[in-house]
């Protein structure tokens, strides 16, 4: 017969699907509380990452303040990307400075003063046939590429077109550029550009000019050069980088086919 008090004894509650000793209310909320703040900080997390891949993948402009003083806006851009704007300056001063022949150079004299004398030229060989381009189109010149001796081919070539007369003061030659296309893409870091322009010869017998068409399809290429090069790299490095700046070389000038254009 069991005992009278064993029956009276307290039935513990019932608890579903738990394990251990219960907590209290106080703690509980405590918890949620803590995990809910901890959530809300991870969506923050997410939110900002988002933000700042929206913000890498736009091109913000970037004020910069060159050697000079002056600012310019800039932005970042694929290694073989180059703007419009670039191209169109490179193709027009680097043409501008190989085909404006004024038989001057400047130079500094032993005081370090500026000084203008008559441009001996830089001598050209072509077999036996020697020829001079001014100093100023033979820096300006190492902007074409050297692969299959282009550049070599370009200033023979010019060597020819240049009148003597240039280097004994009497002569000169200008090129008046007329239009300058927007460049057109051939594949990535890859451009063909056309310029128009004229290119004009005075003499001492000739003031008033001749000029003759000088129209011409360019292809440009995107290189990597040094924009900053050390202080002691030679007078001829620093005017290749100079000519090389901006990230671009020559690798064909044809001429232009107007015909094929307005097709």
């Amino acid at each position: 017969m069991l005992n009278a008090k064993s029956r009276e004894t307290k039935k513990e509650p019932l608890k579903l699907l738990s394990y251990g000793n219960s907590v209290s209310t106080k703690f509980g909320i405590i918890t949620v509380t803590a995990f809910s703040m901890a959530l809300i900080s991870l969506l923050v997390q997410f939110l900002n990452y988002g933000a700042i891949r929206r913000l890498a993948g736009q091109q913000v402009p970037t004020l910069i303040q060159l050697s000079s003083g002056e600012t310019i806006n800039a932005k970042a851009v694929a290694p073989t990307e180059r703007s419009s704007e670039v191209i169109k300056k490179f193709v027009s001063d680097t043409f501008i400075r190989m085909f404006n022949w004024d038989g001057i150079i400047q130079t500094f004299n032993e005081k370090g003063e500026p000084i203008t004398k008559q441009d001996p030229g830089v001598e050209i060989r072509e077999g036996s046939k020697t020829g001079r381009v001014t100093a100023k189109a033979y820096d300006a010149s190492f902007a074409i590429t050297e692969k299959e001796n282009f550049r070599g081919a370009f200033l023979r070539k010019l060597a020819q077109m240049t009148p003597n007369g240039v280097f004994s003061g009497d002569a000169q030659v200008s090129l008046i550029p007329r239009f300058i296309s927007e460049p057109r893409k051939l594949k990535d870091g890859k451009w063909e550009i056309d310029l128009v322009a004229t290119l004009v010869t005075f003499s001492r017998s000739n003031n008033d000019g001749k000029g003759i068409a000088f129209n011409k399809t360019i292809t440009v290429e995107a290189i990597t050069t040094l924009q900053s090069p050390p202080e002691e790299t030679t007078d001829l490095a620093k005017k290749i980088y100079a000519a090389r700046q901006s990230g671009l070389e020559i690798t064909q000038i044809i001429d232009l086919d107007l015909g094929s254009r307005n097709r």
